[in-house]
Parts: structure tokens; C-alpha cells; sequence
């Protein structure tokens, strides 16, 4: 999002008191922000709160002589790669529903060829009405974007559906709205997450600790850097990165078989799953009761799913990850060779290390490389390997170009 321009439309509603805080998300993305109030918006919030945040004059008002004297709506919706209304009321939905233009905000918003998102925000009552639901249908057959609204507790005291998306959640979908730029803009990526689960009996499974924070974090970044991105996801509680597809599955071979569907045209792969090494030879039909003092399983390897990519005659760029507990980068190189990978991400993994934690480091190899990505958030290091991903095949281009020309 860095650099991107974004017009938050703010309109009259409690949750207005929610917008200066999506402000500072947007700008932590790398966003410009832009704030244009209705005149029910200032009853909640002060501009001065939003010029402070933004860094930007607060816009308002359609008959603003300075500004409109150089035809200052115009500018504006010029101006602006995406729109944003957050809060978007009732009144204000039906107004851009109907073509209205008899405020700053409607105005810009049928001036913009920028694409449109709007937040609900309202009652409970009031959204589930006829006349909002109809608005609503007409915006989203216009292209119009509707995120949300959420469900729970209400200013009003009553709980419904209707609360607006919070601030986090809405900087993350703003990017889906972008359209693609970028190092990976016109890259198809194909990414695993998670773990994998093998069953034992139908209420039974072996399993790994992996939370799949760090591939999920890779997925953000690679759509951040403007490819066009596919998760598989193994049994985690994540939400899916704004502008990613997400596919769900459950053990290894699901995975294997989510893959080779989604591989074709794949330009990048990046296998951060912890996979299943072994599953049980054979997954009881029924629970296994407690009738013996010990239980024995037996065990059989699974397939491996990086292995099988990177084998293929059309393999796309691969790149894989190594948690190792003991010779961290020893092992690493090792895997980068025998599986004939492009990179790998290696990083320590224990008790207290990687694994259910907000944060890592990681050692990065290549053919030609090696890296180290400090200790920092997973996003960060995310960010950090797409750029190195970014930066070898910027590289490998170059080499292909050097070579015809030298012969």
C-alpha cells in the first residue's frame, strides 16, 4: 500500500469515533490519507482530531470558496486510488444508492473512476430494513464494496448485526480494492500454511504446533507486493489476508491434492506448512477404546508436497522452509539442495521458539545467497523474504538477458 492514496469518506455515526484510529492503520501501511466529513460526521468526531492523525487538511464542505475556486472535488476524486466510507450510514448509503450529489462526500463519490468501498454502520433494525438491504443490492451490483458490517454489541444497547468492521480489519481489505503494482504485479503465488492433521480414529489425530502465522504473513505480503495470491490453508484460526483466495484443508494428502489443482500457471511457490512427515498406516473406522495398557501405531510417509513441486519439468520458483531444532543452517542447505529448491527459509524451533509466537528470525538461502532477516513481527520478516524472492528473479531476468547478448 505504500504510496497509495486513499479518500476515507467519514459520515454521522458513533463508530465515526472509530475512524481516526483506521487513519493510523492505513498510514502504517504506507498510505496517504485523505479525510472528507459529512456535516453528521463532525457531530462526533472534530476534523482537527483527523488533521492530526492524517497530517492532511480535512475536507467538508462543497461550497468551501478556496478550495472550490480550483474545482477542489474534482481534484479530489482524482485525486484518490481507492475510496473508502467508514463509517457509512444509512442515510449516506441511500443517497449514493440514488445518485445524490448534495454533499462534498456524494459528490466525489460519483466523480471518482477510483474503485468504492463503503463500512455499515448502523442499528441492527435499520440494516435488516427493506430500503438499506435494497440500497445496499443496488452498490454492490454498481461495483460498489461492501464490507461488512459486523455482529455484537451496540451503542443503542442492543446486539445485532450492524457494528462497523474494526479499524485493523478494514486497512487489510482497502488493499483488495487497489489494483495490482507492484515487484510480483501479474505473479501468480501459491502458498501452504499450518499444520497438517493425520487421523487416528475419527476423533483422534497427530499433529504438529505450527499456528500459521508466518505463512499467512508471507501470503499478506506477497499480495501487498501485487501478486496474485492462493492459500492453503491447514486447520488454523486465521483470518485470511484482504485480496487472498484461501482454500482449507486437513491432512497431507489434502494438501498435496489442493496443490497440484492450484499449481498450473503458478508462478511462485512457497511452502511454509509444517506437513505431516507420517500419518497413520490405517485410520480406525470407530474410536479406539482404552481396553490395553499401551497402543501401538503404525506409521507410513506421507508424500512430500515440496518435493513433488519442485520435481516437475514445469516447476514454477520454489522456496521452502526448514524448522530445525539443531544445525539450523546445515540442515537448511541440505534441503535446498536434495529438493533442488530455489530458497529456503530456515529458523530455530522449540519450546518458546517460532512456533505460537508473534515474532522470529530467520536465515535465508538461495543458490547464489544467504541472508539474515533479525529478529522482528512475522509480517516484517514476510516482507523481507518477498523482497529477497523479488530481488533473485530480478537477478535470474537480468542473467537471461546478459546471456543472448554476450553469445
Amino acid at each position: 500500500m505504500q504510496g497509495k492514496r486513499i479518500l476515507l469518506g467519514v459520515t454521522g455515526g458513533i463508530a465515526a469515533y472509530k475512524s481516526p484510529d483506521l487513519v493510523r492503520r492505513l498510514r502504517d501501511r504506507g498510505a496517504e490519507v485523505q479525510v472528507v466529513m459529512t456535516g453528521g460526521a463532525r457531530e462526533f468526531v472534530t476534523p482537527t482530531t483527523f488533521q492530526a492523525v492524517s497530517g492532511r487538511t480535512v475536507r467538508s464542505d462543497l461550497w468551501d470558496a478556496a478550495a472550490e475556486a480550483a474545482m477542489g472535488h474534482i481534484e479530489l476524486a482524482r485525486w484518490a486510488d481507492a475510496v473508502l466510507i467508514a463509517p457509512a450510514s444509512a442515510d449516506f448509503l441511500a443517497r449514493l444508492a440514488t445518485g445524490q450529489a448534495n454533499d462534498l462526500l456524494s459528490t466525489l463519490c460519483l466523480a471518482t473512476e477510483a474503485p468504492i468501498a463503503v463500512a455499515p454502520a448502523m442499528n441492527h433494525v435499520m440494516w435488516a430494513n427493506a430500503a438499506t438491504r435494497a440500497n445496499v443490492a443496488t452498490l454492490a451490483q454498481r461495483g460498489v464494496q461492501v464490507f461488512g458490517p459486523a455482529e455484537g454489541d451496540q451503542a443503542c444497547g442492543e446486539i445485532g448485526e450492524g457494528r462497523m468492521l474494526e479499524p485493523v480489519d478494514l486497512a487489510e481489505r482497502v488493499l483488495a480494492l487497489l489494483p495490482a503494482s507492484g515487484a510480483l504485479a501479474g505473479r501468480r503465488v501459491l502458498i501452504t500454511a499450518g499444520p497438517t492433521r493425520e487421523r487416528i480414529d475419527p476423533v483422534r489425530f497427530v499433529s504438529n504446533r505450527s499456528s500459521g502465522k508466518m505463512g499467512f504473513a508471507v501470503a499478506q505480503a506477497a499480495r501487498e507486493a501485487g501478486a496474485t495470491v492462493v492459500l492453503v490453508a491447514g486447520p488454523v484460526s486465521l483470518p485470511t489476508p484482504a485480496g487472498v483466495a484461501r482454500i482449507d484443508v486437513e491432512s497431507a494428502a489434502d494438501m498435496l491434492a489442493a496443490v497440484l489443482r492450484e499449481l498450473p500457471g503458478t508462478d511462485i511457490f512457497i511452502s511454509t506448512a509444517a506437513v505431516a512427515d507420517y500419518r497413520p498406516a490405517r485410520a480406525a473406522e470407530q474410536k479406539i477404546k482404552k481396553t490395553a495398557e499401551s497402543l501401538e501405531l503404525a506409521m507410513e510417509r506421507t508424500t512430500d508436497v515440496l518435493a513433488t513441486v519442485a520435481a516437475r519439468a514445469d516447476r514454477p520458483y520454489a522456496v521452502g522452509f526448514a524448522a530445525e531444532t539443531e544445525s539450523v543452517e546445515q540442515n537448511a542447505r541440505t534441503k535446498l539442495m536434495k529438493k533442488n529448491l530455489d530458497m529456503i527459509a530456515a529458523n530455530e524451533v522449540g519450546h518458546d521458539k517460532a512456533f505460537d509466537c508473534d515474532d522470529n528470525q530467520l536465515i535465508v538461502l538461495s543458490r547464489n545467497g544467504r541472508h539474515e532477516l533479525p529478529r522482528a513481527g512475522k509480517l516484517t520478516l514476510a516482507r523481507g523474504l518477498i523482497a529477497l524472492i523479488e530481488q533473485d528473479l530480478a537477478a535470474r531476468a537480468a542473467a537471461r538477458k546478459r546471456g543472448p547478448a554476450l553469445a
